[in-house]
């Protein structure tokens, strides 16, 4: 591309950008943004469907892009900008193994594609002439202007009288200069700003040539490297590295066997709550198990990092590592359970849908381990193939309305479960509909609470102050809603609006 039409395409982009965002709420402005750019790149020959890294990562694209209108959440958003981002180094290089290095080349691009910008612009001539050229004859007058603030300096302190004409003249040019610049809109000025280095970010993209020459270095699977012994004492080093991990291992087998049985027995099939808090049970417990997986996968990365992966006398150490990682699934799966007891009797909330969600990622990463110890797979393939299912288990989480989901789950199983207002009232405006209930449905949940968690209620706001919340939350949501335009809008808070209310009063 030459020059000029790149310079051309950055400030039509950046123009498009500042149309549809300057005082605007995220929307379906974000929509018509991101597609603008993708159907211009797919027509000028700067990407293409082709790959399976390329293929999943445009669909990704597309299924967060329509997230942001159809879903209508920060996570949706953080989501589809994280994908916007993987992007963007799919395009600088698409042969690309790894989705890790996919991210570093877009990083390495964040100030690449400036600088680069920096050097088109500062060589377009304009009239046969550089701009560089120009402003570097400008330097003639720098040294002569700093000369004159030096004398004007001088004559100041020592005539009053000239000081004051100077201290004048400083303020007539300073009264009209803040006439004309406050009557600029610095939004705008701002909006602009983000549109060219968001634009510069995608449309000059610079290949960083270290982190592509250790992409293709890459390997999915092991090979054992031959090292020169030179000391005697160390020809007996990997024999009796095998011989403290299987010791550690059979222990540490041993403790998790017992500590499994622990959790099968109490925590699956007779788990009780005798009506105290369950805070120290799942997030005590639930923290320092999850720690523990972490650190078993470790241990076993630890001694299957290098050539006692091809130790002929290993088998023992891989059947007691399956074992541990086997157990450590298990351990997964108490986690799940605990996590499942405090939704049971304490409702949805955003941590503990994390909880499920990391620990999914858990027991794949679980089983990556296990398959790299089986079939020597490389520390690339296994950060790889976790990178992928991490990316994979984002953009599907992105396409779910939560707040709905959370509002409508809680107060349907208010009967058993606790209701924390505080935190319902807090949920988006999306969810308002599901949050909305009358005054005497809300009495009756709340005496069911103080009968059921008496010690929860004078923490948390009442049934009257929920509905109170509720009813100025309506009033400023209406407010808002009314005075977007059609590049806000968004399909969660169009049919929130519509149940509220229909005949638009």
């Amino acid at each position: 591309m030459e020059r000029r039409s790149k310079i051309l395409i950055v400030s039509i982009s950046t123009l498009l950008f500042t149309l549809l965002f300057h005082n605007q709420a995220l929307g379906l402005n974000i929509l018509i943004f991101e597609l603008s750019l993708m159907v211009w790149l797919f027509f000028s020959k700067q990407y293409k469907f082709s790959g399976k890294n390329q293929i999943s990562c445009i669909i990704g694209l597309l299924i967060t892009m329509f997230s942001t209108v159809f879903v209508y959440s920060v996570f949706a958003f953080f989501v589809n900008f994280l994908m916007l981002f993987l992007w963007v180094g799919m395009m600088i290089y698409p042969e690309v193994h790894s989705l890790v290095n996919a991210f570093r080349l877009s990083f390495s691009n964040l100030l690449h594609s400036q600088v680069n910008f920096i050097h088109e612009l500062t060589n377009t001539q304009i009239k046969n002439h550089k701009i560089a050229r120009l402003v570097w004859k400008l330097k003639i007058f720098i040294i002569p202007l700093l000369i004159v603030v030096f004398f004007l300096f001088l004559y100041s302190h020592s005539n009053p009288v000239f000081n004051r004409l100077l201290e004048n003249t400083a303020l007539f040019f300073n009264r009209y200069l803040t006439y004309i610049f406050g009557s600029i809109d610095t939004s705008i000025l701002f909006t602009l700003l983000i549109g060219l280095l968001l634009s510069i970010f995608i449309l000059l993209r610079t290949k960083n040539l270290f982190i592509v020459s250790e992409d293709k270095a890459s390997n999915n699977h092991l090979y054992r490297t031959k090292k020169s012994i030179v000391r005697n004492f160390k020809i007996n080093a990997l024999r009796d590295e095998l011989k403290a991990a299987v010791f550690l291992l059979f222990i540490l087998n041993a403790i998790l066997v017992v500590l499994n049985a622990i959790d099968i027995y109490w925590v699956w099939f007779n788990f009780e709550w005798n009506g105290l808090t369950l805070k120290q049970f799942v997030h005590e417990g639930t923290y320092l198990l999850i720690f523990s997986i972490i650190t078993s996968i470790i241990v076993v990365l630890y001694f299957f990092r290098n050539n006692l992966n091809f130790y002929a006398s290993n088998r023992l150490l891989k059947y007691l590592s399956y074992i541990w990682l086997a157990q450590n699934a298990v351990l997964a799966i108490s986690v799940a359970i605990r996590n499942y007891w405090y939704i049971y009797y304490f409702s949805l909330a955003y941590k503990r849908i994390g909880v499920i969600i990391f620990l999914v990622l858990t027991l794949y990463g679980l089983y990556t381990v296990l398959i790299k110890v089986k079939k020597q797979k490389s520390d690339f393939w296994l950060l790889n193939a976790n990178t992928y299912a991490l990316v994979v288990i984002l953009v599907f989480c992105s396409v779910f309305n939560w707040d709905s989901l959370i509002a409508k789950y809680n107060f349907k199983h208010s009967n058993r479960s606790f209701v924390h207002f505080d935190y319902l009232a807090s949920l988006s405006d999306k969810a308002i509909p599901y949050l909305d209930k009358a005054l005497p449905e809300l009495i009756k949940i709340d005496s069911l609470q103080k009968e059921r968690f008496p010690a929860e209620q004078t923490y948390y706001m009442s049934s009257d102050q929920y509905f109170q919340t509720l009813t100025e939350k309506k009033k400023i949501f209406k407010l808002k809603w009314e005075s977007k335009n059609f590049l806000s809008w968004n399909l969660p808070e169009y049919l929130a609006y519509k149940n509220l209310y229909p005949s638009g009063k």
